[in-house]
């Protein structure tokens, strides 16, 4: 039979729900966001000595702090695309990224791979337009930088704008060894180039020099250097061969850095391994 409305609200009144949810005073809330927020300041962070606030002053450092905010980027998500208008810079703070360029047919071309403490979006300041998209390769974070404010701070501490002119120097430092990478070595050495610049960015951020994982993929370096998926795959081969290199899947190991290094330079070349005697 069914129970009638009249029945129903008779019936004796249901015992409220126990809250579970434990309370925060606003103090200790208080608190904890203090602390989170000190602990992904510019002074807290290991690669301030690689980034803008380098050779800052404590209380520099904290005025260059105060201007910053922070931003969470996916795998795979933009930071920015070619085309958006410039307004900050954007210091990698965990993570690595690529950055691209692509033509009306579709075309791209990757301009480069950049991992915590280097900047993005330098080459947008003249026309106030991002020139490239840039992508996280992994699931990555950045310190955003208003460009206005950040002029602002440069007249206020010209150490500041020293540094910024040191960081824009070698920019262009680096755009011309990528042109002249690109122009004049052999496969091999642009390989060699390649995997000696990771070692040498590696080691400044104070991790091994000869032990590190590739972020991007065999295509993607393919397509920095000029060459092919097969390509690169060769080269990883013909240098495993050589005892330069022991990689597996992403994760490469410099077995002769020294070596690798003369390869880079033009000072030799990777010969093919020598055949084992018959028994």
């Amino acid at each position: 039979m069914t129970q009638s409305c009249h029945s129903a609200s008779n019936a004796a009144p249901a015992a409220p729900a126990i809250s579970t949810v434990t309370q925060v005073s606003p103090l200790i809330a208080a608190r904890e966001a203090a602390s989170s927020s000190a602990l992904r300041s510019c002074t807290a962070c290991g690669m301030h000595q690689l980034c803008l606030p380098m050779g800052l002053d404590e209380s520099d450092m904290k005025r260059l702090d105060k201007i910053i905010g922070r931003r969470k980027v996916a795998r795979d998500d933009f930071l920015y695309r070619i085309g958006d208008r410039f307004t900050a810079l954007y210091a990698v703070r965990v993570g690595h990224f690529k950055t691209y360029q692509e033509n009306l047919d579709g075309d791209r071309q990757i301009t480069g791979f950049q991992m915590p403490g280097e900047l993005l979006g330098m080459d947008a300041i003249s026309t106030e337009q991002h020139q490239c998209d840039a992508v996280a390769l992994q699931d990555s974070e950045v310190c955003e930088i208003p460009f206005a404010r950040l002029e602002q701070l440069f007249g206020q501490i010209p150490h500041l704008l020293r540094h910024f002119h040191r960081i824009m120097s070698h920019e262009i430092t680096s755009e011309q060894n990528v042109i002249m990478l690109l122009g004049n070595m052999r496969a091999e050495q642009r390989f060699a180039a390649f995997l000696v610049n990771l070692s040498s960015r590696y080691a400044a951020r104070g991790y091994s020099s000869t032990r590190f994982q590739l972020r991007m993929t065999r295509q993607d370096v393919g397509n920095y250097l000029g060459l092919t998926i097969e390509s690169i795959s060769r080269l990883i081969s013909k240098f495993r061969k050589q005892g330069l290199l022991a990689v597996e899947q992403r994760d490469v190991e410099v077995v002769d850095l020294a070596a690798l290094k003369r390869l880079a330079a033009g000072a030799e070349t990777c010969a093919p391994a020598p055949a084992r005697a018959a028994l």
